[in-house]
């Protein structure tokens, strides 16, 4: 049954997407007593992981099947060969049985990277007389990509040994860096928020920081912690900040609201948000995990009022004996006890993770981000989204309060955005820019649809909003009204009733 938010019939929810098959390598190479991994960054543009840091991998592609592997056949074989190529390509890296120089090398990877080049990495084997062998790529552990995303992998992993005098080096174009690092570097970066990983990428890079020898290093690459049918249940994409998403009814294209747990002792459970009992039941027993392992639940906490983020806090406080925490403006608008009311500029210590708690009204008039001092990282709730768009809905809306609160993240010089909706936004200033440009050309259509002579809404949304699909019209009408307000304050427009036009000076200041 479909649900209304804001005028919008909400669709049903279709079945999440099917997850395609993909190789990673853990390619490592010891050095004296010590082992360092070859890790990369990608390029923050892209739909998938942009701006992450992962090990080189990627899809099977349809002629990865017709390419033979000794000891291995069928998908089995097609994975090893997908790894085998995505490592040739993204690091200059080849494993394979035969004898090849660094120039001839180097020319398979610049075929294969060549859009023109209509040579097969099976072709390119073949003409140096090279062959692949299962027994080179172990398999170390397997990872599906949890169902709230839109773009899911069903990853094999496999641990190999870097050649001896191999060249690992990336070229640009997709990844921006790539270099060989020591686990625990890498993890003290995860550590910092500088570097942000997907939840394999932590388990391998824990598993390697306390190498001995690879066959016990395969025994824990395979059988991760917190795992259920390959997939994650902890989601830390850098360290104390963990992300649990929570079917909601949202509007689209979001169907999640991703409710956060903070802290590395003390825990703070932000936007509980599901209105649905089983939803609510996992996150209680994620919580009570961490419980396990020695982690305290601290408080629940509350970004503001709005339903998708609040729909399972009484539940999570009931289940978990934990208070409230939300701003003023927010506890005046839920129906539940508040302990603590929050107010701009407190701050809270979560195990040796220092948070400031921040007042940024204009989507809600009680809404709280929580910016994290040492990585400058931010919980931004719906000040922005990973996936979707925000709604600035008068009377509760403000757009020019909202404008300057992105502004205000922008100048704190926050750098990873963890929103309510979609995954997390590495470079947080270029998407506070982009809404902010955004923001400003949409204000600029509105005031172009704008005549002297008075207009109703319903004469002045389809203009100004003449980009999007018809079922967005109730939501651009509610972002419409808030622009059309901020116009009149600013004196760029005039209201009487329920009609609007451009005020003399109006249209020179778009």
């Amino acid at each position: 049954m479909s649900e209304r938010i804001a005028g919008i019939e909400l669709p049903e929810l279709g079945p999440p997407a099917t997850p395609r098959d993909a190789a990673a390598v853990v390619l490592y190479r010891k050095v004296g007593r010590s082992i360092e991994v070859f890790w990369i960054k990608r390029e923050a543009k892209l739909a998938f992981a942009g701006g992450y840091y992962a090990f080189p991998g990627g899809k099977v592609d349809k002629a990865d099947a017709g390419v033979p592997v000794e000891g291995a056949t069928g998908v089995d074989a097609a994975l090893r060969v997908a790894a085998a190529r995505e490592l040739l390509e993204e690091t200059g890296v080849l494993v394979a049985q035969g004898t090849i120089s660094a120039a001839d090398t180097e020319s398979m990877r610049r075929a294969l990277l060549d859009r023109e080049s209509k040579a097969s990495f099976g072709e390119l084997l073949a003409k140096h007389g090279l062959t692949l062998r299962a027994a080179d790529w172990p398999e170390a552990g397997r990872w599906v990509t949890p169902p709230h995303l839109p773009v899911r992998f069903d990853a094999r992993f496999y641990l190999v040994e870097a050649p001896e005098g191999a060249k690992a080096e990336v070229w640009p174009g997709e990844l921006t860096e790539g270099a060989w690092v020591t686990p625990n570097a890498a993890l003290n970066r995860w550590n910092d928020g500088t570097a942000l990983l997907h939840p394999p990428n932590v388990h391998a890079l824990q598993t390697m920081a306390v190498f001995r020898t690879a066959e016990k290093a395969l025994g824990v690459l395979r059988a991760p912690p917190m795992v259920t049918d390959f997939i994650a249940r902890r989601i830390e994409f850098q360290m104390g900040i963990r992300v649990f998403p929570l079917l909601t009814p949202t509007l689209p294209p979001a169907h999640h609201t991703n409710c956060y747990v903070l802290g590395n002792s003390d825990l703070l459970i932000v936007d509980p948000g599901s209105p649905d009992d089983a939803e609510t039941d996992r996150l209680v027993s994620f919580v009570r995990e961490l419980m396990a392992d020695g982690y305290k639940p601290r408080a629940v906490l509350l970004t503001h009022h709005h339903g998708d983020h609040v729909g399972g806090a009484a539940r999570v406080m009931s289940e978990l004996k934990g208070p409230l925490w939300c701003h003023a403006q927010t506890a005046d608008r839920v129906p539940l006890t508040t302990e603590k009311r929050v107010a701009d500029g407190d701050y809270l210590k979560l195990g040796g993770m220092e948070l400031k708690f921040l007042h940024t009204p204009g989507h809600a008039r009680g809404h709280l981000c929580i910016f994290h001092l040492h990585s400058k990282a931010a919980i931004v709730g719906d000040m922005v989204a990973g996936v979707g768009t925000i709604v600035i809905d008068p009377p509760e809306g403000d757009m020019a309060e909202y404008l300057r609160q992105l502004q205000r993240l922008k100048e704190l010089g926050v750098r990873t955005l963890y929103p309510a909706h979609g995954p997390p936004i590495p470079d947080g200033p270029a998407k506070l820019d982009e809404y902010l440009q955004h923001r400003a050309w949409r204000e600029g259509k509105v005031v172009a649809a704008l005549k002297p002579s008075p207009q109703s809404l319903e004469a002045l949304v389809p203009q100004a909003y003449d980009d999007v699909q018809a079922f967005i019209l109730p939501l651009a009408e509610r972002n419409t009204v808030a622009i059309l307000e901020k116009l009149v304050a600013e004196g760029r427009a005039q209201r009487d009733g329920e009609l609007f036009s451009l005020s003399p000076s109006g249209r020179g200041q778009g």
